[in-house]
């Protein structure tokens, strides 16, 4: 991976730690920002890159696991958790609501690096699958009406016949509207 193709935000309230994590980050040839606060993030303009979060559970503004609560609703990167006061009940909690990871300090820099590896993985995953939602999206909204209508029930495994009756089309006609279909998707 080069560090155009890729990005990790670092939120931690620590600047020693957001230095140290950043001079991290570059040495492995990865691009990283960083913020002091999960408002500074949230509100900050990012890059439309595959990307990890690192972020901090104890933050001065809102505590990290509220954040991931929050920002789950959107667009979002994986998270790999970092705190020097991990617990059993928040990292259980982290790792439930899709944290690729929870990393208690001192950790190691093979262990955060082999994280972040595995959250990027898995954003540029997510952004394939998006894509390639979007395009069956466009594909769906170039069939007509009836092709539509014929779509949910080739799907749903019905006979060419059943299908026909159903909609109140010829055979011939279903037969048509189903390879229209299966061109256009």
């Amino acid at each position: 991976m080069t560090t155009d193709d890729h990005i990790v935000f670092i939120v931690d309230d620590d600047e020693r730690i957001r230095e140290a994590l950043g001079e991290l980050l570059a040495s492995h040839g990865t691009r990283a920002v960083a913020f002091a606060s999960a408002g500074d993030y949230v509100g900050a303009d990012k890059p439309d890159l595959p990307a990890c979060l690192i972020l901090d559970v104890e933050l001065p503004d809102i505590n990290g696991l509220d954040l991931q609560r929050q920002i789950a609703q959107g667009d979002h990167p994986p998270i790999v958790f970092i705190t020097g006061h991990g617990d059993i009940p928040s990292s259980v909690r982290a790792i439930k609501h899709g944290a690729v990871d929870f990393l208690t300090k001192p950790f190691s820099d093979a262990d955060l690096m082999a994280a972040i590896q595995v959250a990027i993985v898995q954003d540029r995953e997510k952004r394939s699958e998006r894509a390639d939602l979007g395009v069956l999206r466009q594909r769906y909204l170039e069939l007509t009406r009836r092709e539509r209508e014929v779509l949910p029930l080739v799907v749903s495994g019905l006979l060419n016949k059943q299908a026909a009756a159903e909609l109140g089309i010829s055979e011939v006609t279903l037969e048509i509207h189903r390879r229209n279909v299966m061109q256009k998707m």
